[in-house]
């Protein structure tokens, strides 16, 4: 049996009894929180093992006895930026459920950017990264799908929400922009460059585009990319009955 890293029996509870040396005086969790407040403040170049470890009052080295490396650390920061999940589907149909489910946990990622910007370097393992994933099937249970099926649609939905949210706070393109934001002098600038020979599709979607130039693009997009994704699976459902 492959034997489970530190931080993963920590979070599951599943620590050996009898294990030598000295009562943990920190939990797992809080460590976790320690390593986000510092990334919510300074961003995630901030988060080091060092700087974590004086935050909970620590030896870098005591540190260790939690977590064996950064990578560890950073799976911590997400378990607990994350959270639980806590939707209610009652009553709801697939796609309201599926709809439900991302826009949720898009928010958690909106709370905290930095969580797009972490190199996962495996898949996530932790109680409440499963979870979500556990609730994201859930809400696509009771469709004609088959669990492969399912888990891919709610994987793609999964990945296309990071890379929105991502994309969007690297831009500056959350909330209605400002007149000097970079969002108003990027609709500005492109209606001046679009050339109608040598770009006519572009040409072609500008105007509509400019008329917009008070949307919240995170918020506009998001709305339709899901749903987007949604009448694909739909499309997929339909072939499956």
């Amino acid at each position: 049996m492959t034997p489970l890293p530190r931080y993963l029996q920590l979070l599951w509870g599943r620590e050996p009894e009898g294990r030598r040396g000295p009562k943990p005086g920190r939990s797992i969790e809080e460590i976790g929180a320690a390593a986000n407040a510092i990334a919510d403040r300074q961003g995630l170049g901030a988060v080091s093992m060092k700087c974590v470890a004086e935050a909970v009052g620590f030896t870098t080295m005591s540190l260790y006895r939690y977590v064996d490396s950064k990578e560890d650390l950073q799976a911590v920061m997400l378990h607990v930026a994350y959270g639980p999940p806590a939707v209610n589907y009652s009553g709801l149909d697939w796609r309201a459920r599926i709809s439900l489910w991302a826009k949720q946990i898009a928010d958690r990622r909106m709370a905290h950017p930095w969580t797009v910007e972490l190199t996962q370097v495996a898949p996530p393992l932790t109680p409440n990264a499963l979870a979500w994933m556990e609730a994201g099937l859930e809400a696509l249970a009771g469709t004609p799908l088959s669990s492969q099926q399912r888990l891919s649609a709610m994987l793609a939905i999964d990945v296309w929400s990071q890379n929105h949210v991502r994309q969007s706070n690297q831009m500056g393109l959350v909330g209605h922009p400002e007149p000097d934001s970079a969002q108003a002098n990027y609709l500005a600038i492109i209606g001046q460059l679009i050339d109608p020979e040598r770009f006519p599709n572009l040409a072609g979607a500008a105007p509509e585009a400019l008329d917009d130039d008070d949307e919240d693009f995170y918020v506009e997009e998001f709305d339709r990319g899901l749903t987007l994704l949604l009448d694909g699976i739909e499309a997929m459902i339909a072939r499956s009955r």
